[in-house]
């Protein structure tokens, strides 16, 4: 369960560099320009949700902090100083589970560690005491192929811990899943967040999802991408499903699906003015 013990992690300064921290950085693939002068930090401990909509940026800005893309200008942050060299030192877990189908499921967990260097003997050990806890006992020997869709992510989220690093990347992590199965992983993903005790960046679609897991919501821009406000999420801890209703959250929800409206308008999106 969450507790209150890390609220003083969580009311760190936004201005500060913080664990993960961008600083006016803009990205362009040709004559596209994905995002502009993207600012954001992420404390140490923190649960920050990234909301845009389609196009904005937002996995180009995940892909910039995790060194697979450098960003034209500005700067990535890591601990505090200026990082040029990222690779490995974040773990990304991309939209898809990208589970290998000819790896099981205790393969493809320890596949990052033994690209980190770890032998496949110590790393297949710590997934496998890991397997209960994330769903998947008696499992770890089947194949991708015999799994749900939330088995198949609770496995990717595996793979993605087993690497541990201390700042995890969330690319739409429950976008594939149907609303109830999606329901039940929010829940597993906040339980293990506090029991982890790692930093998370997410991006997301889903303005109530946001809210529910984070500690703070950044709203993007339509394209070109940039952070168009961030909201602190005034639900107390531990959160659960049913908070959905609760006047504060419904406030909030409404307030940043405004905020989104207006940007889905200049996208030409479904809904909005072309």
């Amino acid at each position: 369960m969450q507790t209150t013990t890390r609220t003083a992690q969580r009311n760190a300064t936004e201005g500060s560099a913080g664990q993960v921290g961008v600083h006016h950085v803009s990205k362009a693939f040709g004559a596209t320009q994905a995002m502009v002068n993207v600012t954001l930090s992420v404390e140490p401990g923190e649960f920050v949700a990234i909301v845009g909509p389609s196009g904005c940026g937002k996995s180009t800005l995940l892909s910039a902090i995790a060194g697979l893309i450098e960003p034209d200008s500005g700067e990535v942050l890591l601990d505090g100083v200026p990082a040029t060299n990222r690779l490995g030192r974040v773990a990304l877990m991309p939209q898809r589970d990208a589970l290998l189908p000819w790896r099981t499921v205790l393969d493809n967990a320890v596949l990052g560690a033994e690209i980190h260097g770890e032998t496949r003997d110590a790393a297949r050990q710590r997934a496998r005491a890991l397997l209960p806890r994330f769903g998947l006992e008696g499992f770890g020997e089947h194949y991708p192929s015999a799994l749900s869709g939330g088995m198949r992510q609770r496995a990717a989220f595996l793979r993605t811990v087993l690497t541990d690093r201390d700042v995890l990347l969330l690319d739409e992590p429950f976008g594939a899943l149907d609303a109830l199965t999606r329901r039940s992983m929010q829940e597993w993903l906040l339980d293990l967040w506090d029991e982890l005790g790692r930093t998370i960046l997410m991006v997301t679609h889903d303005v109530e999802e946001a809210l529910l897991l984070s500690d703070r919501v950044a709203v993007m821009t339509a394209r070109p991408g940039t952070i168009k406000l961030v909201e602190r999420v005034q639900l107390p801890r531990p959160r659960r499903a049913e908070m959905a209703a609760e006047p504060t959250l419904v406030r909030q929800k409404a307030e940043l699906l405004a905020a989104l409206k207006d940007e889905v308008s200049l996208t030409g999106e479904p809904g909005g003015r072309r």
